[in-house]
């Protein structure tokens, strides 16, 4: 029987993640997740070899074998490309983190197929629908309360709950969300075999980041599986759901800090025909190649998002409470870094609990062990994500090289 009993607030890629690794280690835990279901929350994820390393460690073989088949085809270049309006080529710069492993260095995956290979196995400890309240905790476990009236008592609550995180607020109500500015619109645009070939090599490099002289900047990503989605899911994990996903290229759209077209209120309200109309007109002077990809967005796709973000927080003392992923160090998606992070939280965090259950830490030093480790490794990439200088001028990224 297990000693130890996790309660996890949030059921997003991080929470996830560490659920699984105790769950392969028969470490007790439950999540609770405030959403009816795995909904549409983002689309192409830049992976690298904390994201990959965490899946690996905390995966069955088989499902970490399908997040391997279900990720992107190596690009021809394995680094991220800044280019103009014209499609020429300014400036590249390596991808931030670690890669995979020599055969499938640095890759993408569809958030929504990672985020359901995930959920395979947890299908009976993942609480849908349920949202965390408040907690109490002493010095014998913690206290969860729900919007449903029950009470989850175990003995370490993890925050996996994302930029609003009710847990942080608890542990740390003074560190708020801090808005940037950053209005960005996520969109998905069709790649048929057709399209595909009548696109510039340049756009199946790692990720593109163009640019024009008024400083409308677009990041496109190619979303092309190494094998069917259907097809893997049918062999590998043939009792899970795995939605069939077709390739697409990735769209987000931006002016870095300076204002889009609307404001935030007409950005919250406005309809997707309306973003895509906007998308049109910020774009119409750009080469018909990269025009063309924003003509055949699928306008269903469309959904517009503020980027906000984590200050890092100065050292706090360990408890029966703890962080991880966006509800620690949300960060802007300028290096493809807080997905892989997050799931890095999950896989150190399992690691250190799996000790405690063994007996070889206290569970006050599992996590104040995590989170340690966890502000080494994060803070310096949440930091160099919001510097500026690092948003739109590769030539001045690390290890950037101007061309």
């Amino acid at each position: 029987m297990s000693k130890l009993k996790i309660l996890i607030a949030g059921g997003g890629l991080g929470g996830l993640c560490l659920a699984q690794g105790l769950t392969k280690a028969g470490v007790d835990c439950e999540v609770y997740e405030k959403d009816p279901g795995v909904l549409q929350a983002g689309y192409r994820l830049h992976m690298n070899g904390d994201g990959g390393g965490a899946l690996r460690a905390c995966l069955p073989e088989p499902l970490y074998e399908l997040y391997m088949q279900t990720s992107r085809t190596n690009p021809r270049r394995e680094l991220a490309v800044m280019i103009d309006s014209r499609g020429v080529e300014k400036a590249v710069r390596p991808h931030i983190g670690p890669p995979n492993d020599p055969v499938r260095p640095h890759t993408a995956v569809n958030r929504r197929t990672l985020r359901q290979i995930l959920l395979s196995g947890l299908e009976d400890r993942v609480h849908f629908g349920v949202e965390a309240l408040r907690f109490e905790q002493n010095r014998k476990g913690v206290r969860l309360h729900l919007a449903d009236g029950r009470v989850a008592e175990g003995d370490l609550l993890v925050g996996a709950d994302g930029i609003n995180s009710i847990v942080r607020r608890g542990l740390m109500p003074e560190a708020e969300p801090v808005d940037t500015g950053m209005r960005m619109i996520y969109a998905k645009s069709p790649l048929t075999p057709e399209i595909a070939a009548s696109l510039p090599e340049v756009l199946f490099d790692g990720f593109i980041g163009a640019t024009d002289a008024s400083g409308t900047f677009a990041g496109i990503g190619a979303f092309i599986p190494r094998r069917p989605i259907a097809e893997a899911a049918a062999e590998l994990a043939p009792d899970s759901v795995i939605d069939p996903v077709e390739p697409y290229m990735m769209i987000a759209l931006s002016r870095g800090f300076a204002p889009l077209p609307l404001s935030d209120r007409e950005l919250r309200e406005a309809s997707r025909e309306r973003l895509y109309a906007m998308m049109l007109g910020l774009t119409e002077d750009w080469a018909p190649a990269l025009r063309g990809l924003f003509e055949r967005i699928w306008v269903s796709s469309i959904f517009p998002q503020s980027v906000r973000v984590l200050k890092p927080q100065e050292p706090w003392r360990a408890g029966r409470a703890t962080l991880l992923g966006d509800a620690i160090h949300a960060m802007p998606p300028t290096f493809g870094a807080g997905a892989n992070l997050a799931l890095k939280d999950g896989a150190e965090l399992a690691a250190r609990l799996i000790r405690a259950e063994a007996g070889e830490l206290t569970l006050t030093e599992a996590v104040a062990d995590y989170e340690e480790a966890m502000r080494g490794y994060a803070y310096p990439i949440l930091e160099m994500s919001v510097n500026p200088s690092y948003k739109t001028d590769f030539s001045k990224g690390p290890g950037g090289r101007a061309v």
